[in-house]
């Protein structure tokens, strides 16, 4: 624990920048345990996740934001509202970039957000294990000409590489304050959402290119039963009827396929033994109609 000469710290910390660029993976190696979907398409994170780690000499509250992106319906706006929102509720912003990406007009937009805020900003490379060290060196330069960041951490999310030396350094930024989780808790997210977003990123990685974002998921159902299993009822919501073909599969191979990965992710988060039962049901334009998307859990009033 602290001492009195070493005071407890604690702060919010939001992860920013262009989709696909990590910032999920980074949020999950840095907690431990997986609270943030990952998927190898852009836009996959879409509510304001919160992880928490919790050492002996601080707590970090990490929000994890959508990519940023040009919207192109209600609920891609719904998205940058909550990416924008987080940069004036935290104390410390991380803007994650990738290491082997070229420097675009995408970047800039987030860059000249950033001139907006007195929020201090720390330049996170990911992925550098992509690229050689001179290379990499090259990408910092030419960033740190664009933005007078705090401070510049290159790190592989993926493998680690580096991220005990982030987490050092992003503490060093915390100012004394109490601890406003248990020190067990990763998350301020309830187990139903946490849940339904593990079944959605399984569904995301199988369908690959043939589902694209218009996909959701409601947990119908959690309790436990007689024989000690969490029975959860949960039903896929996509946009067309040809998208709930794909995501059943040839006699329902696919759905299973989704159910049985999504259960084994399940029990390792709420350390029980799960029944899975998955229902597939299309909801046309659902991204684009404000009742459906607060059904949903996209509810604006909350960011």
């Amino acid at each position: 624990m602290t001492t009195e000469s070493e005071p407890f710290k604690s702060g919010f910390v939001s992860i920013i920048g262009r989709p696909n660029v990590g910032k999920s993976t980074l949020l999950n190696r840095v907690i431990g345990q997986k609270v943030a979907i990952m998927s190898d398409k852009p836009q996959t994170t879409r509510n304001k996740i919160q992880g928490v780690f919790t050492s002996n000499e601080a707590q970090v509250v990490f929000i994890d934001t959508p990519g940023i992106h040009k919207p192109k319906h209600k609920l891609g706006d719904f998205m940058m509202k909550i990416a924008g929102n987080t940069l004036k509720e935290v104390d410390l912003i991380l803007y994650v970039i990738e290491a082997d990406a070229k420097f675009g007009p995408g970047e800039q937009f987030i860059i000249d957000r950033l001139k907006e805020t007195d929020t201090p900003v720390f330049l996170i490379v990911n992925k550098i294990d992509k690229v050689h060290p001179d290379k990499l060196l090259e990408v910092i330069s030419a960033y740190r000409d664009r933005h007078d960041f705090a401070e510049v951490v290159p790190v592989s999310a993926l493998e680690g590489h580096n991220v005990p030396t982030l987490m050092e350094q992003v503490v060093s930024y915390m100012e004394e304050g109490p601890q406003y989780y248990p020190s067990d808790q990763i998350t301020d997210h309830p187990e139903r959402f946490v849940v339904a977003e593990l079944i959605r990123e399984k569904a995301l990685h199988l369908t690959r290119e043939e589902i694209p974002h218009s996909l959701a998921v409601v947990i119908e159902q959690m309790k436990h039963r007689e024989n000690g299993k969490l029975y959860i009822g949960a039903t896929v919501i996509v946009e067309r009827s040809s998208q709930k073909g794909i995501i059943i599969g040839k006699r329902g191979a696919m759905l299973k396929e989704i159910g049985q990965l999504a259960r084994s992710d399940i029990e390792a988060l709420l350390g029980s033994d799960v029944f899975l039962e998955l229902w597939v049901k299309v909801q046309k334009d659902w991204r684009n109609k404000p009742t459906q998307l607060r059904d949903f859990g996209f509810r604006e009033d909350e960011y």
